[in-house]
């Protein structure tokens, strides 16, 4: 299934917000060595890790079939979409 530059970023944004979420979990709760979290810490941070995890190869998986699709390098694609989704979203059209 060939992907849209758009699905392309809306998957890469995705996958950036829920690595933001597990960055921020990390800075509240401190580092699990110096500090040990509780088990609802824990739970909780690795839920948002592995939410993480799964985005970012979902994202990872859809530029290689999209660059397979357009036979463009895949290195090429990968850095537009991450560039693309580094830019504020456009707000929807009034309908």
């Amino acid at each position: 299934m060939s992907h849209t530059f758009e699905e392309l970023v809306h998957r890469q944004r995705a996958a950036d917000e829920a690595h933001t979420r597990v960055q921020e979990l990390r800075d509240s709760y401190g580092s699990p060595t110096t500090t040990p979290w509780s088990e609802t810490q824990t739970d909780t941070y690795e839920t948002a890790w592995r939410a993480w995890r799964d985005l970012a190869r979902d994202a990872q998986s859809a530029v290689t079939e999209h660059a397979r699709a357009e036979e463009r390098p895949r290195s090429e694609v990968e850095a537009e979409v991450k560039r693309a989704a580094r830019e504020p979203a456009a707000p929807p059209e009034d309908a």
